[in-house]
């Protein structure tokens, strides 16, 4: 359309269109609300029905779940694949999660999420850096990703601040279950202990004495399967962007213990 074709409304005009702008969206909230109300959800067909999905596959239940280095070792919690999961089963509930500023030095996301029927609402923003470590702002396209994390992040805690702790860990249990597998014996642990390190190595470099070390432990044959589900959730939030091998690794890589191994190392191959 050409300038010479565009109306620019007067004041007044757009006063009145933003007010029917916001009669509409009350309009629509009522009948939601209206709607929830007559349908309330059925608890148990919802956990039923979010557990049936989670558990589909093992990427799907590996999904679930995240691991994230905090003071020097992992913590390990539901996802926002998770969220999202239950979300759509638990029904009745507004949600979104958008990038609401960019500063020159972060990123702005801010999490929403409404429940309906119950009429309890939380909202959650968080903020992320987009500057590296020389300094430089981040491209665009950087950017975009680290807004895309950091949507995920505030919707996953919008999310699980609504819906119940007991229905999120009933379906969270049941995917970091589902995702071990059958570990009843010493032979299949090290099957999948095996498989979990080796793609730590392939794809992220990280080496079998710094998994070790991201597990808390001494030695590799101290790895069960709490410690594999682990495994798998820290490598979930090197998908999802919600950490990086820097951030994870680097409690473990600045160590006084890490650098006298490499000292060591440097001595011997001297030699």
């Amino acid at each position: 359309m050409g300038l010479e074709n565009y109306e620019v409304l007067p004041v007044e005009a757009q006063d009145v269109q933003i007010i029917q702008v916001d009669a509409v969206e009350r309009a629509n909230v009522d009948s939601q609300v209206a709607t929830a109300k007559q349908y309330p959800r059925s608890i148990k067909r919802c956990v039923d029905n979010s557990i049936a999905m989670a558990t589909m596959d093992v990427d799907t239940a590996q999904s679930c779940g995240y691991a994230l280095p905090r003071g020097g070792k992992p913590i390990t919690g539901p996802s926002v694949h998770l969220a999202k999961i239950i979300v759509s089963n638990w029904g009745n509930m507004r949600t979104e999660a958008k990038v609401v500023q960019i500063t020159d030095k972060q990123i702005i996301s801010r999490g929403t999420c409404w429940d309906l029927e119950a009429n309890v609402a939380s909202a959650f923003e968080v903020r992320r850096s987009i500057v590296g470590k020389n300094g430089n702002k981040f491209s665009d396209d950087m950017i975009t990703v680290t807004g895309n994390a950091a949507n995920s992040i505030a919707y996953r805690n919008a999310v699980f601040a609504v819906v119940p702790k007991a229905v999120v860990e009933k379906v969270y249990k049941a995917a970091q279950k589902f995702i071990t597998g059958d570990l009843s014996d010493e032979e299949k642990i090290i099957k999948r202990r095996k498989g979990a390190i080796d793609f730590l190595f392939d794809e992220y470099g990280i080496i079998e004495e710094e998994v070790i070390k991201l597990c808390g432990k001494q030695t590799i044959n101290q790895i069960k399967a709490n410690e594999i589900a682990l495994l798998l959730g820290i490598v979930q939030s090197l998908k999802d962007g919600d950490t990086t091998v820097d951030e994870l690794m680097k409690p473990i890589r600045e160590s006084k213990e890490s650098k006298k191994e490499a000292m060591k190392k440097a001595v011997e191959q001297n030699d």
